[in-house]
């Protein structure tokens, strides 16, 4: 069982940046992909990035790329969203989550373990 919780969510005005972190407890980490995922408001949930166990490759969505990096410290169990120049459109509940998988995976269903999710709110 593993145990995630996100933070570093906020209102931030729009062209500034966050950086989210969640934060792993109950089993390494290592030995799996992660990733993000956002909800907005009346919308699915949509893939935002993912990192392999070793932190080595990545991919993001069309949307997210150039803006949104994604990183992972193994020894402190903990992944990282770093979201700069932030507009009102990437206002979301943002979650993380465990593979099931080592390799990187864009589906919610090869996911295992959810976060609760951090809210980033951007004004304009």
């Amino acid at each position: 069982q593993v145990q995630l919780v996100e933070s570093g969510g906020g209102l931030v005005q729009a062209g500034g940046s966050l950086r989210l972190s969640c934060a792993a407890s109950g089993r390494t980490i290592s030995n799996y992909a992660m990733g993000w995922f956002r909800q907005a408001p009346g919308k699915e949930q949509e893939f935002v990035a993912a990192i392999d166990r070793n932190g080595r490759n990545t991919e993001y969505a069309d949307s997210m790329k150039g803006r949104f990096t994604t990183s992972r410290d193994n020894a402190k169990n903990t992944l990282y969203l770093q979201i700069d120049s932030l507009k009102p459109e990437n206002t979301a509940v943002y979650y993380c989550a465990v593979s099931r998988s080592i390799f990187i995976r864009l589906g919610k269903s090869d996911y295992e373990y959810w976060g609760q999710g951090t809210q980033v709110t951007v004004s304009s």
